[in-house]
């Protein structure tokens, strides 16, 4: 528990504006966008890389737990203050973009630079910051690179990892490392740049990221594909992308998420489909762009796409990319309630994976709608649930457990983008062995032997 001695202390090292432990902060961020709820003891809003040193120096010290933080836009509680402490705070003031290196494209960010302005800068300079969570808007980019975000790109540019080239950070003594190099190659030593990528806080803050940069494409093209099963659309999506054609994007609706989005929004949406695919593809040259699409038109039409359509232009573009976007929120109509997943599996046996999780959701009389990334196997699958009823959401989590499990079978993950945080904290022990767990407590220990970094996370 902090003491007033310890409020002194942090007010006289960061300044009065920066250190908060009035009720409205508390409050305020008690929370992400799961909606659980922990009060901190105090919210710290650290002002340099030289702040964060001597906070965790002193937190270590004095046994205070510290829980880094970025937009709090999570949707596995990972920057919950489950244990109180501490929320160490970055959007304040450590979010700066310090460097566009056009000549080795690369970005050096702060971690509380927002996804969304560092995709703008560098596009204004001809350069493409491609991983794109839905939450671009608002979360950050340290958020991103502790949870591992991935976004629609995917398929096509792959996820957070695939660009963060280097980190510095701060351990939870004090001390200041730098994992990685401005070097598309470094084979010297462990990759601890890996180790800390996607391992939501628990072993180092992280205060600097060095990130790879692409050139940016000139041109996009948007298409849609409509089939009379999800098992279709799978078929079509893992043969899409074996066909030698790699997409930007390739998303899925299956037919409950149609119907709720058509529900709410009215778009004239084809709610007999069994499910929809929204394809994008890029490149530089018009006839490469038309290529890619006849290519994946003639695979959607092998695999009983009933309807192919081509945007002609950005508007047709957002009306066909609408239902994807608001395929989330539209769900309400299920339920009050919505337990929503990331399981990822490869992408062959999306078909027999979304047969099983229908089969659960028969079993359970609930409805269970899916949509998501389906281009890298990524299925945001929701279980959706009256929050008022007890027993329902008692169901809801059994049809959960066995959701993952399913997932698991077929040699799928747990999470594609989304973490453990706490939300799924319980469910390790399906995926991983003992040796395995063990190995994850081991490397904890090894960063943060005191435990005061973001406790009880990850199932650590």
């Amino acid at each position: 528990m902090i003491e007033e001695k310890d409020i002194v202390y942090f007010k006289n090292l960061v300044g009065e504006e920066n250190v908060y432990n009035d009720k409205a902060h508390l409050i305020a961020y008690s929370y992400d966008a799961t909606r659980t709820r922990f009060e901190p003891d105090a919210v710290i809003f650290p002002r340099s890389e030289d702040d964060v040193s001597k906070i965790l120096s002193y937190c270590n010290e004095h046994s205070i737990i510290i829980v880094p933080r970025g937009a709090g836009s999570g949707f596995t509680g990972g920057a919950l203050p489950s244990s109180g402490g501490i929320v160490l705070a970055m959007e304040k003031h450590m979010n700066k973009i310090l460097e566009i290196d056009m000549a080795n494209m690369v970005a050096v960010v702060q971690p509380g630079v927002i996804n969304m302005d560092l995709q703008k800068a560098v596009e204004e300079v001809g350069l493409f910051y491609p991983p794109d969570p839905a939450s671009q808007d608002y979360s950050t980019i340290g958020g991103n690179v502790n949870e591992n975000a991935g976004g629609m790109r995917a398929a096509k540019y792959g996820i957070t990892k695939d660009y963060v080239m280097a980190i510095r950070a701060v351990l939870p003594n004090g001390d200041i490392i730098k994992a990685g190099k401005r070097t598309i190659k470094d084979v010297a030593g462990y990759n601890i740049t890996g180790i800390l990528i996607a391992s939501e806080g628990t072993l180092a803050v992280t205060t600097e990221v060095t990130l790879k940069l692409i050139p940016k494409p000139k041109m996009t093209k948007t298409a849609m594909g409509v089939f009379p099963s999800v098992h279709k659309a799978m078929e079509a999506v893992y043969k899409t992308m074996a066909s030698g054609i790699t997409p930007v994007a390739m998303e899925f609706l299956d037919n409950l998420t149609i119907r709720a989005v058509e529900q709410t929004f009215h778009k004239g949406l084809p709610v007999d489909a069994g499910a929809i695919l929204v394809t994008d593809v890029d490149g530089n040259l018009e006839d490469d762009l038309d290529f890619q699409l006849s290519q994946i038109e003639k695979v959607f039409l092998e695999n009983g796409c009933s309807d192919f359509k081509i945007a002609k232009d950005a508007k047709e573009a957002a009306d066909i990319w609408f239902a994807r976007r608001n395929a989330s929120p539209s769900l309400a109509v299920y339920g009050s309630k919505k337990l929503n997943e990331d399981v990822t599996v490869p992408r062959s046996v999306l078909p027999e994976l979304l047969e099983k999780f229908y089969a659960i959701a028969d079993k359970y009389k609930i409805n269970i709608p899916c949509f998501g990334h389906t281009g890298d196997g990524n299925v945001h699958t929701n279980v959706m649930v009256d929050g008022n009823d007890p027993e329902q959401v008692k169901i809801g989590y059994e049809a959960i457990k066995e959701v993952f499990q399913a997932t698991i079978d077929l040699g799928g993950t747990l999470s594609g983008e989304h973490g453990i945080g706490l939300a799924k904290a319980p469910y390790m022990s399906m995926a991983f062995t003992d040796e395995e767990m063990n190995l994850f407590r081991s490397i904890k220990k090894a960063f943060d032997p005191n435990n005061i970094l973001n406790p009880n996370k990850m199932g650590l």
